[in-house]
């Protein structure tokens, strides 16, 4: 069964990346271009790995993993910070907020989706 994965990112260029490259790896893809878009599918579809970007336009990224983490998403659901918001401490902020792991941008597309897998390796839940 292929895992489902609900990417929450504003930036065109980089959904029509990770989209192509998960659905290329045999993911289902759901996609969110804004904060409130991705807690509304995170609470509908509750998909297996959620990929976040830190810095939207509607609400902080951070307050987007706090929100997953309380509001009836399974526990299981594995989030990933995927930001060029790569400053001192912002890892461990993330890592804070509930994500279970962290990428920076700009991704390597050659690298990514087994980057990805070695997170979720890691936290014992992926299939």
């Amino acid at each position: 069964m292929k895992s489902t994965i609900l990417i929450i990112e504003d930036n065109d260029q980089n959904m029509y990346m990770l989209s192509y490259l998960l659905e290329k790896n045999n993911f289902n893809v759901l996609k969110a271009f804004n904060g409130q878009d991705g807690l509304r599918q995170a609470k509908e579809f509750h998909p297996d790995i959620i990929l976040l970007d830190i810095q939207l336009p509607d609400m902080d990224g951070y307050d987007i993993c706090k929100n997953i983490r309380h509001n009836g998403v399974p526990n299981s659901t594995i989030i990933i910070a995927v930001t060029s918001h790569a400053m001192g401490g912002d890892k461990e902020k993330a890592i804070q907020a509930g994500a279970n792991g962290y990428l920076d941008k700009p991704i390597n597309p050659d690298t990514f989706v087994s980057q990805m897998k070695k997170i979720i390796k890691a936290n014992k839940k992926y299939e």
